[in-house]
Formats: C-alpha cells, structure tokens, sequence
C-alpha cells in the first residue's frame, strides 16, 4: 500500500518529482491524471499524478486537484503532497494558493509546509524569499513568464495573496515544536529557509510526518528516506530470522562468529528431532519472542566427526532438518519476520519451495554470488540463501547490516 501520494500540477514536474522519490528509496507509480479504471498501485511506496493545472482556470483547477486527493485518499495513503514550480506564480490569481487550501480542507489539517525549493537546480528559500541561482525571483530572467509572472520573491506574501489562510516564516532555526503548531489554532502555513541539500533534509526530518506538504521536489528524496524509515520502525514487530542447514568449514566458521559478537543462537540436533516430544509449533513459539528483541540465529550445523556420531545413532535425518528449517521459515513469515536469511543450498531451496514464491527482485549482494532479494509476491519480505561455501567469516553480520538497509531503500 502507497504511503505518499503526490498531486503535481504539470508533467515534467510529476516526472521530476517521481525520479527524487525512486532516488530516495520509493517504488513510484506515475499517473498522468487520476485514473477512472481501476490501477495496480500494490507495489507502489508512492504515486504521483500528473494534472495540467498550472495555468487552468482556478475551479477547474481546484476540482481537479479534489479528485485526485481523494482517489489518492482511497488507494490508503497516508501522506500527502502538493507539487508545484520551485519558480512561483507570483499572480494573486495564481492557483496554487487554492489548491493548497481544498488539500487543508479536505485532510482536515491546520499546518501545511510551503517549500518551492530544489537546491540542486538553483532554486533557494532565503529569509523567506524565492532564489533562482542567487538571484531574487522577481529580479531573475524568469520575472516576465507570459502565463506566470513573476513579480515578487516573498513566498508570504504570494501565498497570502491567494490563499485563505495566514503564513509563517520560520527560517532555518525550525525545531519539532514548529512542526506541532499546537499554540496556533486556525489554519496556516509554515515557511522555512531551504538553501542547500542539507536544509532540504532537515526539513524532510523535522515536517515529514506533517499529514500534508506542499513545495517543488527539493525535499523529495530525503521525504522518501524519511518516510520509508518511519514506517519500517513502526510497522517492524520482529527482527530477521537466520538459518543454517550447511556443515561446510564456510558456514560453521560464521556461525562460531556471529556467536562471538553476541548473536542469539539455538541449535536443532538430530537427538532433538528424534525425539518423542518434538514439537515444531512449540519450538518456533519459543523463539518468537525472542525475535522482538534482535535477530535469531537457528542452525544444524556440525563438525564431520558430530554428524558422523549422530548418524550412528539417528540415521540421516537431512531431509527432516531440512522440513524443519523451511517450516520454521513459513511460520516466521505467517508472525510477521520481514527478513529472512539461509545458509545451505539444500535449506534454502526447502525455504523458497514453502515459501511458495516463484519471481523475485533483484538487489544489492552480500557477497560475490549472494544478492537480496525480494518475492515479486510479497514486497515486505527480504531474502537473502546462500550456498554453505559463500561468504566471509562476517557473512550474517553483513546479511543482517543488509536486511536493513534493503528494507528502507528498495532500489526496484
């Protein structure tokens, strides 16, 4: 389900902003106009429609921007954005005070971000006042645009000059309480300076989790992270499952160090499987809560000499360690485990086979031959199976540092 939805009011701006929230991590789905059949927005983080409302007529344009939010509102996202020129239109009748406005109205919110900057193309907020390339607005080249004029640079006045609600300029001195707004009640919006990409991701920090933002792409990409993280943190209920099924030198070599830096770990030996009291569900039931406080390292591995004596004893019980690693993986995935990582070519096949998935993409690898990966199927999910002899000594360390950082910027 799409987090951000995004209402531009021009193509190219739609684009811009589409490509800064893929560069921030968002799988962005890009619209042009709202869709009047029925669109596969499941993979979607964020979806951006693209209207022509620049230049149309104010009610026109206001009834458009409506009908988006609220189909936007209806594929469940949760944050909004109002995208326009990072060069404003300077004319009281301009539009996008009171598209900005229906937003407010219709979110029900009291404090909105103005923000028409994007440092890295030249167009600054300073004190309050629009830049293009160090130069005032209304002193720029772009002070004569035959639809738009440009004849002012103060954002405050501009955007009170056609919107129903007051401005406050809040300079680079911003702070969490700025974002509350608590002592204001009546609508309004707030103005911060935003002069260089480091501003923009303090900005994207301090307001991201507003209902309801309003600027150019400048804050894109650091809004993208921002809200990608936010929700990983919230929605995370238990951290990665790990699980070993090789006895390569490789694999036992990783378990003994991801033992030594403190990782929880649990054997399955043979004697446990064979015995009468064997109980799958129970044995996955006690390492479930565990699993809330860091990740859970569950492995057969053994020496040569250890596998020889147990076969002595139980037989070969490969295929049963082999159930029992892919039917703890389906459990963890059934609980809520968004990461999964398996070591041994036989346990991850056993684990992708009852996983029951059967396209996945492609992303980052842990080492030479061992990529993250996630199920076409299920976006959340983040597997990474290697072959007992991959990976060095640090291989779960690694794995673990992965999982992380796949599940907050998917690069697909």
């Amino acid at each position: 389900m799409a987090i951000l939805g995004c209402v531009a009011d021009d193509f190219t701006g739609a684009a811009g902003m589409a490509s800064f929230l893929k560069k921030g991590g968002m799988r962005t789905l890009l619209l042009d106009g709202t869709p009047e059949e029925m669109q596969e927005t499941d993979q979607a983080d964020a979806i951006v429609i693209a209207l022509k409302t620049r230049t149309q007529e104010t009610e026109k344009a206001v009834s458009l921007s409506l009908e988006a939010l609220q189909w936007l509102k209806h594929q469940g996202c949760s944050h909004f954005y109002i995208k326009y020129c990072s060069t404003f239109d300077s004319t009281p009748k301009g539009n996008i005070g009171p598209v900005c406005d229906v937003a407010m109205d219709f979110l029900q919110v009291k404090s909105a971000l103005i923000c028409p900057a994007l440092p890295v193309n030249g167009r600054t907020v300073e004190q309050g006042n629009l830049y293009v390339n160090g130069t005032l607005l209304q002193d720029s080249s772009m002070k004569d645009h035959p639809l738009t004029p440009m004849r002012d640079s103060n954002l405050k006045r501009l955007m009170e000059a056609q919107s129903r609600y007051f401005c406050l300029e809040i300079g680079t001195s911003f702070s969490d309480s700025d974002r509350s707004g608590k002592e204001i009640q009546t609508p309004h919006y707030l103005i911060p300076d935003c002069r260089t990409e480091e501003d923009a991701k303090k900005i994207a920090e301090t307001f991201g989790s507003l209902k309801l933002l309003t600027g150019g792409s400048g804050i894109a990409e650091p809004l993208a992270r921002y809200l990608l993280r936010y929700y990983q943190k919230e929605n995370r209920s238990m951290y990665p499952l790990l699980l070993a099924g090789s006895c390569s030198v490789a694999t036992r070599g990783q378990i003994a160090q991801y033992q030594k830096k403190g990782g929880k770990s649990i054997q399955i030996t043979p004697a446990m499987l064979c015995g009468h009291d064997w109980n799958i569900v129970e044995f996955w039931e006690s390492i479930k809560s565990d699993l809330s406080s860091g990740p859970v390292l569950v492995y057969s591995s053994a020496a040569p000499e250890q596998v020889k004596q147990d076969r002595a004893l139980y037989g070969d019980v490969s295929g049963q360690i082999e159930k029992t690693m892919a039917a703890l993986a389906r459990l963890a995935v059934e609980s809520g485990v968004t990461g999964i990582i398996s070591a041994g070519g036989e346990t991850s096949g056993a684990v992708t086979k009852t996983l029951n998935q059967k396209a996945f993409w492609i992303n980052e690898s842990v080492a030479p031959g061992v990529p993250v990966m996630t199920p076409v199927g299920n976006r959340c999910l983040r597997l990474i199976l290697k072959s007992g002899n991959f990976g060095n000594q640090d291989f779960f360390e690694q794995a673990l540092g992965m999982i992380e950082e796949r599940n907050l910027w998917t690069n697909y």
